[in-house]
């Protein structure tokens, strides 16, 4: 299938079609790390992976890095869904808290991200990282630049 002209998608359009068509020829970073789309509705976005060796940080666990990759990813998409065509943002801040350590076994780490805000020049988010035990990883706050 052709990519379709995404300038032309509302944010929530935008974030529909990557998750029900999973894009692999667009370079992203969600195609590094093996990001899923899981859950797109306005204002909430959730996304996943599975933990994998090459995350690891020197003490062995997942790098600190990656959450806060998956938190920057989920709140920002929520916030992308609120946005008409033809709008970009860009993240501001990002302010994250670490709880616990996650493990490079190929264990799935979900993130949901949910708009707190969004106005016409700032939107602010609010996200958490789980474990697939429901355990708490991270959380994070983010304030995204309206374009």
């Amino acid at each position: 299938m052709a990519t379709p002209d995404l300038t032309a998608m509302t944010g929530l359009e935008l974030m529909r079609w990557v998750q029900t068509e999973r894009p692999t020829d667009i370079p992203s970073i969600g195609r590094l790390i093996g990001m899923r789309f899981d859950e797109v509705e306005h204002g909430r976005v959730v996304v996943s992976l599975n933990t994998r060796p090459d995350f690891a940080n020197p003490l062995g666990t997942v790098h600190g890095g990656i959450a806060a990759t998956l938190l920057d990813s989920a709140m920002g998409c929520a916030v992308h869904t609120t946005l008409p065509a033809g709008t970009g943002y860009t993240t501001l801040e990002l302010k994250v808290n670490y709880i616990r350590a996650a493990h490079t076994d190929g264990q799935t780490l979900i993130a949901e991200g949910t708009v707190i805000h969004a106005g016409r020049r700032t939107a602010t988010a609010e996200g958490k990282v789980r474990d697939d035990q429901g355990k708490l990883i991270a959380h994070a706050t983010t304030t995204c630049m309206v374009l």
